[in-house]
């Protein structure tokens, strides 16, 4: 499977952009936990939901071929005056085996880089 630009999907058919990433590990059990940010979704802002199937996972597709995770947790956060305007969605991923960890590096790897974004420590700028 060739393709260019690595893309996600909550909703077969409608891309989303991922604005920010952060990288954890559970000391307890050691599983990786992502915690993928998004400062708006297509899907909703545009009601292509209502069109589309909601596939109840998280579709990751770059040149290696698809990842199917299903979030631990979608957290939807609201402000604005009226505390009606989305302003950031938080999608927990809990990844627990080192090739499916491996395997999503490598996507977030091709992802970062076709979309201009950097890794950096917390707090940097």
């Amino acid at each position: 499977m060739a393709v260019e630009t690595p893309t996600v999907e909550f909703y077969d058919g409608i891309t989303e952009e991922i604005s920010g990433v952060s990288l954890r590990q559970d000391q307890a059990t050691g599983d990786r936990i992502v915690l993928l940010l998004f400062e708006q979704l297509k899907a909703i802002e545009q009601f292509q939901s209502f069109r589309s199937r909601f596939s109840k996972a998280l579709k990751l597709t770059d040149s290696e071929g698809i990842i199917t995770i299903e979030p631990s947790g979608v957290k939807f956060i609201f402000g604005g005056p009226e505390g009606d305007d989305l302003k950031q969605v938080e999608c927990t991923l809990t990844i627990d085996r080192e090739d499916y960890w491996e395997r999503f590096m490598r996507f977030m790897h091709r992802y970062a880089e076709a979309n201009g974004m950097a890794y950096g420590e917390p707090g940097q700028s």
